[in-house]
């Protein structure tokens, strides 16, 4: 719990661990089939971050069935079992409450070898950080609410946000990763904090080599900033190194808070370019590696 590790483990055995987790929200895009394919590659994505296999989920559902169409709900299950049958999920049940906010998600179950369990701070000094989605789904679909964001760019982060990071998780696993997170609701410098406070290790983090969603500067200097980004800020500031120059939408774009983002993980400097190589070959081409594990100084997180 001290670690605010990405899901809970259970030992059943000396080769057999269960991995569990479970995340709901309200709806971050307008279409309800495409609300409920986000919901479960984001509900999943704790689970490939912990470097295990889900097997089953429960429907965690908030719906007004008084008051709303039908059809709706039958769309958000749709997309979601859809989503859950690319992973090779099955989802058994779940359950329902009445609610007039909509809201879902799902409780998953998995396994794994527990000698295989990934941890988020666990890095080792020397070892490199890959991220494997770009940054910004937050300001984006904060623009959505206010109806400022265009067809084109709406397409974009749905796309990312509804994509599973099982084949990055996979391929992660092929080489000698020492931590994994995924990129969530803290941010991606939230989620790197978590990685090296209290460690005895720092991160050096080469911010411009960080892939961000198209317009995310533009967006940032119009003002659709989500709250959760402040709070992110606010909280982190302290632990940050920033040069005297560093700009403010970098800044802010790095506390973004992510729907269903990235695996955030480390891996010695030696296997990169071909983990790198193997994550680009599998069409997960906004990969990049973009800072270190140093040892501790001043500051966790240092930012050039």
């Amino acid at each position: 719990m001290e670690t605010r590790d990405d899901a809970g483990v259970f030992l059943i055995s000396e080769n057999l661990a269960l991995v569990q987790t479970v995340d709901f929200f309200t709806p971050i895009v307008d279409d309800p089939y495409e609300f409920g394919q986000i919901a479960v590659a984001n509900s999943l994505s704790d689970i490939y971050a912990m470097g295990a296999t889900p097997l089953t989920a429960l429907n965690i559902v908030g719906f007004s069935i008084a008051t709303m169409d039908k059809q709706i709900l039958a769309q958000i299950l749709k997309g979601g079992w859809e989503k859950a049958r690319e992973a090779e999920v099955t989802i058994l049940g779940g359950h329902s409450v009445k609610d007039p906010e909509i809201k879902y998600g799902l409780a998953v179950t998995a396994v794994t070898d527990p000698t295989k369990i990934l941890r988020n701070n666990t890095s080792q000094v020397g070892d490199v950080l890959i991220l494997t989605k770009p940054l910004g789904t937050g300001i984006l679909t904060t623009a959505l609410k206010n109806e400022k964001l265009s067809a084109e760019l709406l397409q974009l982060v749905t796309d990312s946000m509804k994509k599973l990071n099982q084949p990055a998780s996979e391929i992660m696993q092929k080489y000698q990763v020492t931590s994994c997170t995924d990129v969530t609701g803290f941010g991606f410098l939230g989620h790197l904090l978590e990685m090296v406070e209290h460690t005895g290790k720092s991160a050096r983090i080469e911010t411009k080599e960080i892939p961000f969603l198209p317009a995310v500067p533009q967006l940032i200097g119009a003002g659709l900033i989500p709250g959760g980004l402040k709070e992110n800020l606010i909280y982190l500031l302290p632990s940050i190194q920033l040069p005297a120059d560093f700009e403010e939408w970098r800044l802010k774009g790095l506390c973004d808070p992510q729907t269903s983002g990235g695996l955030l993980f480390t891996l010695p400097a030696s296997q990169a370019d071909n983990c790198l190589r193997h994550l680009h070959q599998a069409g997960i081409i906004e990969s990049a590696v973009m800072g270190e594990i140093i040892p501790a100084k001043a500051k966790p997180i240092i930012l050039d």
